[in-house]
């Protein structure tokens, strides 16, 4: 099927158990609630084969859940995966994903040095004080991709498809056969793309992590992570799952399904909406440079072209305002009317984020202008609002 019809279709539709005596032939249009924390059989022995792995079965909330699991069944249907596995935030999926990983290879990470801030710190500041070792590579240059896993040996390979915010694409394909040849397990953060655009496990990867927060639900009100994995990584991810407990609620797995739905027809209208402002701003002269996937001049573009659909190249963009500091900054983002100045991405609504401020506040200055992050650019999420109703409140807010 189509990732739009997988969007609808996949998960649902799945039939109940008896109920209070009446029939037991109905099936539900939509994926129930189920918020049982624990679950029982008519005997012991189906408890445990359940338990034993015998049998599929749901016995406790932390292990499994009917309306998780049918979302579950959506993204990996529309990552193309072997299973996934649905956690509290896109936060937890990472954490969870970089444990499960770890279990049983070196304790060392190589990691894109262009990455979202919170993962920066979540690598720095809570895996290296248990032991974890990071080293930090440009993803865009394989040939240092290809040195440092010689020298450093990792157990795991990070990156994300699109990096945040200064949207760099690396070679999906050749670093996963560099992974590959050196026992290195690649993980990519596909939240900025999002199956829709790119299927990283298509090009190479072993899991793929999304925020459901972000596109996936699309609407703002849940939070949300995804891990699709492969044959080989699934028995360490559900066996930590199970020990750890990042699991989702129901109520958020519902809320997550429910964008899901829509999500692939939201996708295409915001890349449409980001490519006419990316556009406009480009013609700005108090913009000094803008940041687009669609940029025939972008570094990456012959790998861009490559991995994504033509016409869809994600709705973020970011912008350097032309001669701005910190408070020139401020001053515009007080001045939007429409565009919600909030830390996220992915809504329905356009977004904007100061990453000096926000994203990546903790990440120190010399790094941040290493990787391109000045004091003067701006990360815009666009929504499905009507583009030129985006360009005029940027417009009348640049002053």
């Amino acid at each position: 099927m189509n990732i739009f019809s997988k969007a609808v279709h996949a998960g649902d539709r799945k039939r109940a158990g008896a109920g209070s005596g009446k029939r037991r032939d109905y099936t539900p249009s939509t994926t129930p609630i189920h918020l049982a924390s624990t679950y029982f059989y008519d005997t012991s022995e189906t408890v445990d084969k359940i338990f034993a792995h015998e049998e599929h079965g749901y016995s406790y909330q932390r292990y499994d859940n009917p309306t998780v699991a049918a979302l579950e069944e959506v993204v990996n249907a529309m990552e193309g995966g072997h299973g996934t596995i649905a956690c509290a935030s896109g936060m937890a999926a990472l954490h969870l994903a970089l444990h499960a990983v770890l279990l049983d290879r070196p304790k060392r990470i190589l990691c894109a040095s262009q990455l979202y801030g919170a993962t920066i710190n979540m690598l720095t500041k809570v895996l290296e004080p248990f032991g974890t070792i990071t080293t930090f590579v440009d993803i865009c240059d394989l040939a240092a991709i290809e040195a440092a896993l010689a020298e450093v040996k990792p157990g795991l390979l990070l990156m994300e498809t699109i990096s945040n915010p200064t949207l760099r694409v690396a070679d999906l394909d050749a670093i996963g056969r560099l992974c590959r040849a050196a026992n290195c397990v690649f993980i990519v953060d596909n939240t900025f793309a999002t199956p829709m655009l790119v299927r990283p496990l298509e090009h190479g990867a072993h899991l793929s992590v999304n925020s459901g927060t972000k596109y996936l639900g699309g609407h703002g009100d849940v939070l949300a992570g995804l891990i699709t994995y492969d044959a080989e990584n699934e028995p360490f991810i559900r066996q930590l799952s199970r020990t750890y407990g990042p699991v989702i609620g129901p109520f958020e797995a519902y809320l997550t399904m429910r964008g899901i739905k829509t999500f692939p027809l939201r996708m295409e209208r915001q890349c449409e909406n980001a490519a006419k402002v990316a556009a406009w701003l480009r013609q700005d002269a108090r913009v000094e440079k803008v940041i687009y996937l669609d940029d025939p001049e972008h570094p990456d573009r012959e790998v861009i072209d490559r991995l994504f659909p033509a016409g869809l190249y994600g709705a973020m963009v970011s912008f350097a305002i032309r001669g701005a500091e910190k408070s020139d900054v401020f001053r515009f983002m007080d001045a939007l009317k429409m565009v919600v100045p909030a830390t996220s991405l992915g809504d329905v609504h356009t977004l904007c984020l100061y990453p000096l401020v926000a994203s990546h506040r903790d990440v120190p200055p010399k790094q941040r202008a290493r990787l391109g992050i000045t004091d003067n650019l701006v990360r815009f999420s666009i929504g499905i609002e009507s583009a030129e109703d985006v360009i005029a409140d940027i417009s009348q807010a640049l002053g």
